[in-house]
């Protein structure tokens, strides 16, 4: 008998401790989609070298970070230097002529003076002053360029950011334009790979959760890209505070794909005994404890709700009890 009062006390159970009161409705519910998002940087550009030659010194490694103008390698090509030294040689042979040619000509203006020689010889001398000074002024420009060139064997970054990948080694032979490392700047996002069936769902500036129920963190999808490829939808998500640290890394994000309609209770108005889920109900005879089945968790404004599956119908009032 003790058994059957202890049972009809669970199910018909009265409450009598006062508390707040919410009166049950349907409400919009946001269907959501499980997928994953890759961390990548906004931009990823390849320091090149400008240059052929052999790399002499490697000055980052991946995970490096690096500032715009900030020297990446060092390539070297011997045979810069070779001409660099037969410019200068053969510069050195022009001073030379320059010089005697110079002090003919000195020569030849005293001598015209004192009618010597002809106006054309002395124009003659004048003349090969002028050309060698020519040929000096053009290869001083001639090494100028090589010099150039010398200096372009620097691989400077392309921007602020982290080195991702060097793809190369000290002693490797390169050519102009070639990849010395791939450098990633301009902050970080999240890429999302969405299947297309969803794609109509989805519009940009939507709100995107990222991580797990109970650490959530938003985000704001920026970009829908209209290629589809491989049956998948290309998209980009602005988070705030997204870690830098390790480009690529995986994170479980929740896509909104749709609405129903779902009948919540507070989070705060069910409670668990003899393995069942009970919540408050007032009736024309007072509270009473009523046998419900929930389902998924959901937060909103701060506060946690859980959808009802079965067990209450709209308009009916719960109650919930004060802490």
């Amino acid at each position: 008998m003790s058994r059957f009062l202890l049972i009809l006390a669970i199910c018909s159970f009265a409450s009598s401790a006062s508390g707040e009161t919410f009166e049950v409705s349907y409400q919009t519910v946001t269907e959501w989609k499980p997928v994953y998002g890759q961390v990548e940087t906004r931009d990823r550009v390849p320091a090149r070298a400008r240059i052929g030659g052999s790399i002499v010194s490697l000055d980052v490694t991946e995970g490096d970070e690096v500032r715009s103008g900030g020297r990446v390698a060092l390539i070297e090509d011997p045979k810069l230097t070779f001409q660099i030294e037969a410019l200068d040689a053969r510069l050195d042979a022009l001073a030379s002529r320059l010089e005697t040619a110079r002090s003919e000509l000195a020569r030849g203006e005293q001598l015209i003076e004192r009618g010597v020689i002809t106006s054309q010889r002395f124009e003659e001398l004048q003349t090969a002053v002028s050309v060698l000074e020519g040929e000096i002024t053009s290869l001083e420009a001639e090494r100028l360029v090589i010099e150039r060139q010398i200096e372009e064997g620097a691989v400077l970054s392309p921007e602020d950011g982290i080195v991702l990948s060097v793809p190369v080694s000290v002693g490797s032979v390169v050519a102009p334009g070639e990849a010395i490392a791939v450098v990633g700047g301009g902050g970080v996002y999240l890429r999302l790979s969405i299947p297309e069936r969803h794609a109509a769902d989805l519009a940009e500036g939507d709100v995107i959760e990222i991580g797990t129920v109970g650490e959530l963190r938003q985000g704001t999808l920026a970009k829908l890209y209209p290629q589809i490829e491989g049956g998948r939808v290309q998209a980009d998500v602005d988070v705030e505070g997204l870690d830098p640290d390790f480009i690529g890394r995986r994170l479980p994000v929740r896509l909104p794909v749709g609405e129903r309609q779902a009948i919540l209770a507070p989070e705060a108005a069910l409670s668990r005994h003899g393995g069942l889920d009970f919540v408050t109900v007032e009736t024309d005879e007072g509270p009473v404890e009523r046998v419900v089945v929930p389902g998924g968790a959901l937060q909103r404004d701060g506060t946690q709700w859980r959808e009802i599956l079965t067990g209450l119908g709209a308009g009916e009032t719960v109650v919930t009890e004060d802490e």
